[in-house]
């Protein structure tokens, strides 16, 4: 079986994910990794047994050998090692968010050309719940969608022993907090299991930093949003609304949903044990339901699925399950979100 002769630059905690699922997968061979930490590039190479180390991207870039590449850093890093992999004719999967902002997506997608590239925004997207809701919505079962919708809340509980990475809440780093840390994996998921065919057109949000009775649980100089909501209202009417929050006064929340005018559909995200998909739709008699889907899922395919389908991608000579085209939708979402909340007023969305 021919595989696909992959490196992954980055070997913190999301790059060893991609190397045990490349490890994995019968579809690729791992052939190099690179990391500016000499230490985190040796222990991983020997962990997943690569024989070509490169204390860059850069470096292992020049490697004929390597024909794609999975770039696992910070956002502020990620569009220029793109460009540099594009250039040497290299394939491109990319951790999220997918850019610091919509013009570098741009860029990334004008120097593709005929490469392979998308973001690992899709991860909950490979969830077997994922495809059903997506087909289901697919017949026009719900009839014309009215609103698509997010809320998910993760409540603050006690200091961590250890503290988050220093990029999770710096903007310079990853260009922005919660919003581009997980905002993009509800956008992802919902845009998706739309068939992508929602068109964002005006954004109206606010974002929050953290509390200051709890700036001890993060590290100095973050200063990214804990919270955001926003509303994005789509060609058609369609109105998408979303809220995240990470060290909130309220209590643990997270619901997803797709409200047509004749149905709508519960929706988990991700994971869990005994997982529902509720369908909920109007008779003469009233609101009825019936479970469209229910079973426990395999969390790992979260993390095996977007390097998987990214060397299937190569291989078929297809994008991936989110294209740069799609993951700039997301972007330029993101950037009107904090446009928005700068402004205190509705700003346009720039596809």
């Amino acid at each position: 079986m021919e595989r696909v002769r992959l490196g992954i630059a980055g070997c913190g905690v999301i790059g060893k994910m991609h190397l045990a699922a490349a490890a994995q997968s019968p579809l690729i061979e791992i052939a190099a990794v690179a990391d500016l930490r000499p230490d985190a590039v040796r222990e991983a190479a020997q962990r997943f047994k690569v024989g070509a180390v490169y204390p860059s991207a850069s470096e292992m870039f020049e490697d004929r050998r390597v024909e794609a590449v999975v770039l696992a850093m910070p956002a502020c890093w990620r569009t220029e090692l793109a460009l540099q992999a594009f250039a040497r004719g290299k394939h491109v999967l990319t951790e999220k968010p997918v850019a610091m902002n919509a013009d570098e997506v741009r860029r990334m997608i004008e120097a593709r050309g005929d490469l392979v590239s998308g973001c690992c925004s899709s991860r909950f997207r490979f969830l077997p719940s994922s495809q059903t809701v997506a087909d289901f919505i697919a017949t026009g079962a719900l009839g014309g969608l009215r609103v698509v919708r997010c809320r998910a809340m993760s409540a603050a509980g006690p200091k961590p022993e250890t503290m988050p990475p220093p990029w999770r809440l710096n903007k310079s780093l990853n260009a922005g907090g919660i919003l581009t840390n997980w905002g993009c994996y509800d956008m992802d998921y919902l845009l998706g299991i739309a068939g992508w065919s929602l068109r964002p057109r005006r954004v109206l949000a606010q974002t929050w930093s953290i509390p200051p009775q709890l700036r001890s649980h993060v590290p100095p100089g973050s200063e990214a949003d804990t919270h955001f909501a926003g509303i994005v209202l789509c060609d058609g009417g369609t109105v998408i609304t979303l809220e995240r929050g990470e060290y909130a006064a309220a209590g643990a929340d997270g619901q997803w949903q797709v409200i047509g005018d004749k149905g709508s559909l519960q929706l988990t995200m991700g994971p869990a044990a005994g997982k529902k998909i509720v369908h909920q739709y109007t008779t003469e008699q009233g609101l009825a339901s019936d479970t469209l889907w229910e079973g426990t899922e395999d969390a790992g395919l979260v993390h095996s699925g977007p390097v998987q389908d990214f060397a299937a991608a190569i291989l078929e000579g297809r994008q991936p399950k989110t294209s740069l085209e799609q993951a700039l939708v997301i972007q330029a979402i993101t950037d009107a979100v904090y446009a928005s909340a700068e402004q205190g007023d509705a700003v346009e969305v720039r596809l």
